[in-house]
This record gives structure tokens, sequence and C-alpha cells, in this order.
């Protein structure tokens, strides 16, 4: 995600099919059901445009938005002074995380954790967000299956024609398993001239198996509560696209 620059510009009108308000919704019925502690600070890591945390914030949560972005942030910051939202933003790379204190639960989505493709990487993640879990806080995170990866992404283009804005979403892998994404964005300057300026971004995406995120989560000391499939409060199937996990901070302290 940090590698996002131009593409900050325009995040938000490619994913204006994403329900940021009924998202929020969705994990705030985690968080109630599975967070056993009073929840009043809430982190909201890979938070890129700030879309989800305006929606955590005005469900009453004290929210920390972290991204490794600036550009992405420089979006979340007119979003909170537009929507008057009382959220703290940081600018800091996931496997890098550093707050002040403890939060009483963390959300990470839209496939943020599958962007890095480093499994030691990942689990530095786990770890910082393990660390900064109070007793009994609870992460909160989805990623895009290895049967999307398979069956769903690889090689497929994708192309969105709006009214001044053009793109082109071009998937490749070698393996099935990371999903190289290039995007070709073509954005008009002007109504009066009719010029389009190009824009470029790629980056990649790895899935991870289900053995390998249980790994990943008791190396950091959290233990697993449940695994949804697709945004459901129901157990994945085999042709899961998303899985959303919930994940307790099990380290006695």
């Amino acid at each position: 995600m940090a590698g996002y620059g131009d593409f900050s510009m325009f995040y938000d009108r490619l994913t204006e099919n994403v329900d940021y308000s009924q998202r929020a919704g969705y994990f705030s019925g985690l968080i109630q059901k599975w967070v056993q502690r009073p929840v009043e600070l809430v982190l909201d890591l890979a938070c890129g445009t700030g879309s989800l945390s305006v929606e955590l914030a005005q469900l009453g949560y004290d929210v920390i938005g972290v991204d490794g972005s600036e550009e992405m942030l420089s979006q979340a910051m007119e979003k909170k002074f537009d929507r008057q939202a009382d959220i703290l933003f940081l600018c800091q790379d996931m496997e890098d995380l550093d707050l002040y204190g403890t939060i009483d639960a963390a959300v990470c989505t839209l496939d943020s954790l599958n962007h890095i493709t480093d499994p030691e990487k990942l689990q530095r993640v786990f770890n910082r967000v393990s660390l900064f879990l109070a007793p009994g806080g609870v992460f909160f995170f989805d990623v895009n299956t290895p049967y999307k990866h398979r069956e769903i992404l690889t090689g497929q283009t994708f192309v969105l024609d709006l009214d001044d804005l053009y793109c082109v979403w071009q998937n490749t892998s070698s393996d099935g398993e990371t999903v190289d994404i290039s995007l070709d964005i073509f954005a008009r300057e002007s109504q009066e001239d009719g010029g389009y300026q190009r824009y470029m971004e790629s980056f990649s995406e790895r899935a991870y198996s289900h053995e390998q995120i249980l790994e990943f989560l008791e190396k950091s000391g959290m233990e697993l509560l449940a695994v949804y499939g697709d945004d459901t409060m129901e157990p994945p199937v085999e042709t899961s696209q998303r899985w959303i996990y919930a994940a307790i901070q099990s380290n006695p302290r």
C-alpha cells in the first residue's frame, strides 16, 4: 500500500462499489460479538483514504487510522475535516506499527494484508498488532482467498469506464498464488479541451492459506476465535472469495 501515489487521487472513484457504511456496521457487529471488554479505541490498519475510519468514528468509536502512503492519508485528512470526525491518522508501514498505548480492537480490511507478499513481513504485522492489543483485545481482518486468486483474478482484465475516468486493470500470475496487478488510468484534465492524462500504478497481492494464517496468529500470541466467508456470519465454503478472521490477544501481561 505504501507505493500508492497517483492512484490515491482516483482510489475512491475506482472503489465506489464498496459500501463503507455497511462494512463499518459489519465489523462493529463483530466487535460487539467478540470483544468482551469495553471498546473505545479501535485501530483501522491500512486505512487508505480513511472511508472506513470515518464510518467507524460515526458509530462512536475512537479511531486511529494507520497507512503507509502519505498520499492516501492526505485524502483521509480531507474526509476527516469534511465529516468533522475525531480521528488520529498516522503514516506508518504496517510492519512498523508504533502506537502510544494499547487498543481494544483492530481492523484491517479490503485485502490489505494480501499486499504484503513477504511472509516474514506479514508475520511482523501480526506481531505488532498483537503487541498493541490490550488483553482480551481482538484483531479483525479479511484476506482474499487462494480460490479467488486462482479462479477469479489470475489472467483477468477489468475495465472501468466513467464519464471522466477510464481504467484498465490487468492481473497476471505465474503461480496462481501471487497476482501482479497493473493499472492504466486515463483521467480527463478538463471539460473544455477533453484531453486525458495517463497515470500508471502497479503492485502485487499474495494469497495465503488458512494454515499459514493460523501459524502467523500463533507465533504472534493471538488465538483464532472465528473465521467467516464473504462478509457474512457464516463459515467459509470452498468457493469463498474472502475470509474474515477474528483473533484474540491471548498472551497474559
